[in-house]
């Protein structure tokens, strides 16, 4: 899995790498461009069965798509967004979904304020009506930008209407009440305190652990 959560970040810098005009680039070089290690990336990349040769490196076309291929992103998956507030807004209009494995075909929302306005492109229907659209359509992936107590809420209807792969920015735990389910955790506040501690670490390390008091 740690591989898996790579390989977004190569397709990244390997996008970078087209869009500049390179062509070719050898593991050291991409590693220096990552902050990774050359053997690290060769590692990964031999996973898949390798895509380079020694003494010529990578070819960074044939390299980009063969990640995303290996991503699925070619799939195009059909999906629902929960949640037309700051969030769920920023999701739908500032990020490109196709080309990352996805398109939006349904939004909800619960404000009345919402319903029926236009976002995106889809008309924002009703969270009361999220029941007949599991049962009549074939969308098995939601995006959840909601807080936790509505996601725990809709939690059964999602399950039941066929739900089963979920991007899940609520904070519910999907995964221990159906543990079938496939979810992609998005953690902020996590994310930040990490970052504090970052900081925290850069300006006041930690002792060693032989300094421990009975050491």
């Amino acid at each position: 899995m740690s591989v898996i959560r790579r390989l977004p970040r190569y397709y990244r810098f390997l996008q970078e790498l087209k869009n500049s005009g390179v062509t070719r680039i050898s593991s050291r070089d991409l590693a220096e461009r990552m902050g990774s290690s050359a053997s690290q990336i060769r590692q990964d990349f031999n996973c898949f069965g390798g895509f380079g040769q020694q003494g010529y490196g990578y070819d960074v076309d044939f390299l980009y798509d063969v990640i995303g291929k290996i991503l699925g992103l070619q799939e195009c998956h059909p999906a629902m967004l929960i949640g037309i507030g700051n969030l769920g807004r920023a999701v739908i209009n500032h990020m490109s979904l196709p080309s990352l494995g996805f398109s939006l075909v349904a939004l909800f929302d619960i404000d009345p304020d919402v319903v029926g306005t236009e976002v995106g492109g889809l008309v924002v229907r009703d969270v009361a009506t999220l029941e007949d659209f599991c049962r009549d359509s074939d969308v098995e992936t939601v995006f959840l930008c909601l807080p936790r107590e509505s996601a725990a809420q809709m939690a059964d209807v999602l399950y039941k209407g066929g739900i089963r792969y979920f991007w899940n920015f609520s904070h519910y735990d999907f995964a221990t009440r159906y543990p079938d389910v496939i979810v992609e955790n998005v953690h902020l506040n996590d994310s930040l305190m990490t970052l504090c501690y970052r900081i925290n670490e850069d300006k006041h390390p930690s002792p060693s652990l032989s300094a421990d008091k009975g050491e």
